[in-house]
């Protein structure tokens, strides 16, 4: 029978997932991990097989996260379609003016990932991949709502529209990494929502 583990598995891998979304995969190194976790290296490969395996853990916890409070603010009642979708988008300014203030991460964990490693893992590719279903999903969902309340116009394709807010969400993220600061962010958002209405 082995020896219990002293240490929180899902501390250790929220911790992870700062250091991969700071440095990315490649960069991260054992010692990074180890320093991040208060593990040592015997340790961490005990309990998650391989720095991959690890990686993998800690992007499904961030998409997870992430995408379970983008899809709340999405499904908050009271008020229209449009209002939430800008609500959304506030909120992703405020999430990368926090993380450039704080020094969390260099950009969108996601987005990084998707640019940077899942041609070459296809286990990665599944993870995002299926995040990326659940969020068309809710924004397929929201559009909907707009179509019937009349905040977002009924003559566009509700499929096209959600592609347009992923496409517009990537891009504020990376325009954010590229230096963007809030009120230009702002002015992103304004524009994608108006177009909601065309």
């Amino acid at each position: 029978m082995g020896r219990p583990r002293l240490f929180d598995e899902d501390e250790a891998v929220q911790a992870a997932c700062r250091v991969f979304w700071a440095k990315g995969y490649e960069s991260a190194s054992t010692e990074d991990l180890c320093a991040a976790t208060g593990l040592g290296r015997s340790s961490i490969y005990n309990a998650f097989q391989s720095k991959a395996h690890l990686f993998r853990r800690a992007l499904g916890h961030y998409v997870d996260t992430m995408t379970a409070r983008q899809i709340a603010v999405l499904n908050e009642d009271g008020s229209s379609a449009a209002e939430r979708v800008r609500r959304l988008l506030d909120i992703i300014i405020d999430g990368e003016m926090e993380n450039r203030r704080k020094g969390y991460g260099s950009g969108c964990f996601t987005v990084n990932t998707i640019t940077g490693l899942a041609a070459k893992d296809p286990l990665v590719a599944e993870i995002l991949e299926k995040d990326l279903e659940r969020r068309l999903f809710s924004l397929r969902s929201v559009i909907n709502d707009g179509k019937r309340d009349g905040s977002i116009s009924s003559h566009s394709d509700t499929q096209s529209l959600a592609w347009y807010l992923v496409a517009v969400i990537y891009g504020m993220r990376v325009a954010a990494q590229s230096g963007a600061d809030a009120p230009a962010l702002a002015r992103i958002a304004s524009t994608s929502t108006v177009a909601l209405t065309c």
